[in-house]
């Protein structure tokens, strides 16, 4: 996948990734699988769909979870042993509809409601990978969505503040996290674009929505030396996941290839 890094300062990264993307992206196909489908309905354009947590599950998903990871995501070069781990162990199934469980380790995204979708495996393990993080640190997800993503961030140990625009989204997440015992997460609703200021700075920031540019609240929110993962772009075209580090007050830049993500809404945006 291409790839290309440039040193600039917060206050006109905004401005300058866009010229990036244009010189350094891909620009006619993703170097990546897309992360989601396009999507022609807003963020309130269609009822959630019925997400409870199914009953007992049958054998047959371990089995299936471990051929998702085996093939979709190690084969194509994911190789942190706590990522790969926490994808075997998180129940994917448990953070779709009911009427897709059939496809719930399959290698693409599925539709959550309200417009909003579940990212596809390989994605959710390309970006956890990317932030670098340890047992213990403080990460910063915006988009909480059905959870899964911040399931797998609390499974490797990290105390997760998660950010969902979406009211009946952020419920229903808040609600399944906590069924399931992943108690080192909470959940706020509210406009993703300015972050969660009262529990800043953060050791990672990872973004599930693409903004057109990056939110200058996140950078202000992310520790020295750390990383933020971001998908920024247009709505309903392809964008690039970017690689954000923080050095000396500057973020440099790391394009990771082409993606597909809802857009990031709400009036910051």
């Amino acid at each position: 996948m291409s790839r290309c890094s440039v040193l600039l300062p917060p206050i006109l990264i905004g401005l300058l990734v866009l010229a990036c993307l244009a010189g350094c992206g891909p620009t006619s196909a993703p170097s990546l699988p897309t992360a989601l489908p396009a999507d022609s309905g807003g963020p309130t354009s269609a009822p959630a769909a019925d997400l409870s947590p199914t009953a007992t599950p049958p054998d047959g998903y371990s089995i299936a979870r471990e051929a998702m990871v085996r093939e979709q995501i190690a084969a194509r070069g994911v190789s942190d042993a706590a990522v790969l781990e926490a994808m075997r162990r998180v129940p994917r199934h448990r953070f779709v509809p009911a009427e897709y469980l059939s496809a719930a380790y399959e290698d693409h995204p599925l539709p959550i409601g309200y417009g909003q979708t579940i990212s596809q495996p390989y994605i959710v393990a390309v970006m956890t990978e990317a932030l670098q993080i340890e047992p213990g640190d403080r990460v910063l997800e915006i988009g909480t969505g059905s959870g899964y993503q911040a399931a797998i961030l609390a499974d490797l140990g990290i105390e997760v503040y998660t950010v969902e625009i979406i009211p009946e989204l952020a419920d229903q997440a808040r609600a399944r996290l906590a069924e399931l015992g992943y108690s080192n997460v909470q959940v706020l609703t509210g406009d993703g674009y300015f972050g969660w200021e009262d529990h800043a700075p953060y050791d990672a920031i990872i973004v599930t929505a693409a903004p057109d540019h990056l939110p200058q609240p996140l950078v202000g929110q992310l520790k020295e030396g750390s990383r933020l993962v971001v998908p920024i772009g247009p709505p309903g075209s392809y964008q690039t996941l970017w690689l954000f580090e923080k050095q000396g007050g500057q973020v440099q830049a790391t394009d990771l290839g082409g993606v597909l993500f809802v857009p990031l809404t709400g009036e910051g945006h």
